[in-house]
């Protein structure tokens, strides 16, 4: 593969969208896009039709849409994901020859019995199946619906953790360059495991996203909120 160090790519990554998609023609870096990563909500409890109208919207910037499941869409969004092609549950993609992205969609289990949650083993199991085509690139992108336990991306108020130690424990041991995360809406942030960036955009409705880009060989990424 011919690497690809000397070009500059821009990717929007945003997430708990939950059926109000209108903000996201307002983001200004939109037209500069290669394009655009969904860690996951597309809808409220919804199903193909609702995660469709979703989908519908951010297509409509005419570059690539890679999405996965959180835990408020129902089962049946994950397989016509994989029916479009563009899923990133559990699947590795090639960003560029340098760059590998990798997801895990849902979450583990809330008090509320959300459509999508699965125990911390399922996590782990699909992250590390996951890994071992990633760590083949030189880059790696980590798309969690579920934030890391302990990090300023988890907290809910009262200064309780919610996120997900299977997340947690494989971003300290594996070490990808970045993880980008939602699920919690108040937990907008930016924080670190070692080498590993971690960032919470919020919710989309709430202005929140995130710049992934790469240039120069370097990957990094950036919160942002509409309005800043």
């Amino acid at each position: 593969m011919q690497s690809t160090q000397s070009q500059d790519f821009l990717w929007i990554a945003v997430g708990d969208i939950h059926d109000e998609a209108e903000r996201f023609a307002a983001i200004p870096e939109l037209p500069l896009a290669q394009g655009i990563i969904v860690t996951g909500d597309l809808t409220v409890t919804g199903s193909v039709p609702q995660a469709a109208k979703v989908m519908d919207v951010l297509c409509a910037s005419n570059v690539p849409v890679l999405a996965q499941i959180g835990n408020m869409d129902r089962p049946e969004v994950d397989t016509w994901l994989s029916q479009k092609g563009c899923n990133l549950h559990r699947v590795t993609r090639e960003l560029t020859p340098d760059i590998a992205l990798f997801g895990v969609g849902g979450s583990t289990f809330t008090p509320f019995g959300t459509p999508s949650e699965f125990p911390e083993s399922d996590m782990a199991a699909w992250l590390e199946a996951s890994w071992r085509k990633a760590r083949t690139y030189p880059h790696q992108v980590l798309v969690a619906h579920t934030p890391p336990k302990d990090t300023a991306c988890d907290v809910i108020p009262g200064n309780v953790h919610v996120g997900s130690t299977a997340v947690r424990e494989f971003l300290v041991e594996a070490q990808p360059d970045i993880c980008l995360c939602g699920h919690i809406h108040e937990a907008r942030a930016v924080d670190r495991l070692g080498r590993t960036l971690v960032l919470n955009p919020g919710m989309l409705a709430q202005g929140g996203y995130i710049l992934l880009r790469y240039s120069q060989g370097q990957l990094t990424a950036e919160l942002k909120v509409l309005g800043d």
